[in-house]
Order: structure tokens, then sequence, then C-alpha cells
């Protein structure tokens, strides 16, 4: 199956993120290079592009579409949460943007070999990087059911968590859960019949939960945010696309408290713990997709751009 993934928020992206025709970018979930084509084809010869996505599959459609940039296009098969290490490994001080498209392609949810959806009956797998051994079938088994619960109830926002925990360790003592199809099931049972009637899916916010622990999406992010901004050069700008809640909360918090990061109490005349402001917040409400868009692309419709941009003095 070909790798194909409509871009959300492109031209919001491309705009907020003043592409300068000699800077340096960081494209960190490169995915089918939507995004990686149109700051590259902004470049002059001395532009560079960093691509870096964990998943072979976007490597190598990625590398394809953007084939046609020649050197100044540059792509590794790494998380994003270590692109301060690769810039230093290319002797790269600083970059002028960053994007983050996060969450799932449409390629990982449309091919079932890879184990994301629930809509199509496959092997339960669901890892952004093959590489890794801990996949959705080894959490499914093999984690204690409270450990179950929480990642459903937090990572998938299920009111049902507790329940669906419940009925993945009944079914999992008479044989292994190994398809999608299976959990699909257990999920339908362990939610009442008059709840199943709306509200999209059963299985939609338990698939999300285990791709979320599975991946460490939520960790990486957290983690990342801080050392990205860091690595801007002055009034450089990172835009990132959530997906859900629980990322957009996240970014949110990490982009105000680096633009305020004084701990001092309140009543304080003046500042003393020595934080100072690493930017600012060119975003104050999330940028949403166009009607037009969310038309053409139903994924879109939860999508939420965030801009911040570094300070003139680092």
């Amino acid at each position: 199956m070909e790798f194909k993934h409509t871009s959300v928020l492109l031209e919001e992206t491309i705009e907020n993120l003043q592409v300068d025709p000699d800077g340096t970018y960081i494209d960190g979930t490169l995915g089918g290079g939507g995004h990686a084509y149109e700051i590259a084809s902004k470049l002059t010869g001395r532009g560079r592009l960093i691509g870096i996505d964990q998943d072979e599959d976007a490597i190598l459609a990625a590398s394809n579409r953007l084939g046609i940039f020649g050197e100044k296009v540059q792509i590794v098969r790494d998380n994003y949460c270590h692109a301060k290490n690769i810039l230093d490994e290319m002797g790269i001080k600083g970059v002028d943007g960053i994007v983050l498209d996060l969450g799932v392609s449409s390629y990982q949810l449309d091919e079932a070999g890879r184990g994301f959806s629930y809509k199509l009956d496959a092997d339960l797998d669901m890892r952004m990087d093959k590489r890794q051994s801990l996949g959705a079938k080894e959490i499914v088994n093999a984690y204690p059911e409270m450990e179950l619960y929480h990642i459903i109830r937090d990572y998938g926002e299920e009111q049902f968590a507790k329940n669906i925990a419940k009925h993945i360790v009944a079914a999992r003592t008479d044989k292994p859960i190994e398809t999608t199809g299976q959990l699909n099931e257990i999920i339908k049972a362990a939610i009442p019949a008059k709840m199943r009637q709306g509200g999209g899916h059963p299985s939609k916010r338990t698939f999300q939960a285990i791709r979320i622990e599975c991946n460490r999406e939520l960790e990486v992010l957290k983690n990342s945010l801080d050392d990205l901004i860091q690595v801007l050069r002055p009034r450089g700008r990172i835009c990132v696309i959530t997906f859900h809640s629980l990322e957009d909360r996240i970014v949110k918090s990490a982009f105000k408290r680096n633009e305020n990061p004084c701990i001092c109490p309140p009543g304080f005349p003046v500042c003393t713990c020595g934080r100072k402001p690493q930017g600012k917040v060119i975003s104050r409400k999330p940028i949403l997709p166009s009607e037009e868009e969310t038309e053409e692309n139903k994924r879109s419709k939860s999508a939420k751009l965030r801009v911040f941009e570094r300070s003139d003095i680092i």
C-alpha cells in the first residue's frame, strides 16, 4: 500500500513558520513529507531541511517525495525527542523553525497490517517504530488490570475504563488477545448497549490509549518541547499540530511556561529565581482547520495548531 497522508493545517503551518529561504528547519514528524515539501520548496541552495521520523514506511515515502530537493533535505530515522543530538552530530548549532504534526498518519490507520485501526481486523501492533519490542499485543496481554485501567482512563479519557480493563484481563485468561477484532469485541461487551448508540465507535478511545502507551507519545512530547525551543535561533518558531486534548494541554502548558518561567511568589516585587523568558506564544488561541478543510478531510476536525517564537536575544 502506498504511503498516503493528507497534511493537516498545511497553509496555516507554513504561514506561521515564516520560512527564511536560507534557513535551517526540522520536520520532526516527517510522515509522507507534506509539510517538509512545502518548506523545502521555499529554500535556496543555502537552506536546509532535516526530516525526522521513526516509521520506516514514512522514511521511504518521504525520501521518494523529497528526492528532487537533493542535498537541501536530509532524512533521519529516529524519534524527534533526539533532535538536539541529531543536530549536534550534524554540527548544527540552531534552527530557524520546527514542525511537529503529532498523532497517527492516514497510512498507519488505513494499512491493516500496522494494527492501529479498530475498523480493520488485523494483528495487534500499533508500533510506529517496528524496531521496538513493545507492541499493543504485549500491553493488552501482559499489563496488570490496574495499569490497563489507568492507561485507558488517562490516555483515552474513557468513562468505562475500569470495566474495559476488567473484561480484557478476563478474556486473556482463556486465550491471548492477538487481533484488533478480538479486542473490539471485548471492548464492545464492556460498554452498556445504550451507551454504544452515539459518540462514535466504542473502541476509539481505548485504541487511542493503547497506541499512546505503546509509542510513549505524551511522555516524548512532554520531555521534548523545552529542548526543541532551546535549539531555535533568535526569532525561530516551532509549530505543533495536535489531535486530542491531552497533547494540546501539554503544548499549551510548555509554551506558557517558556514565555513566563518565573517561579517567584506573585507578591515578590523583583524576580529572584533568575528564570528568563525563552520567547513568546504567537497563538493565544489554537489555530483550527477551515470548514473547507474539515469537509475535505474528516480527520482534520480535531486538529489544533499552536505556535511559539524564540526571543530576539538568547
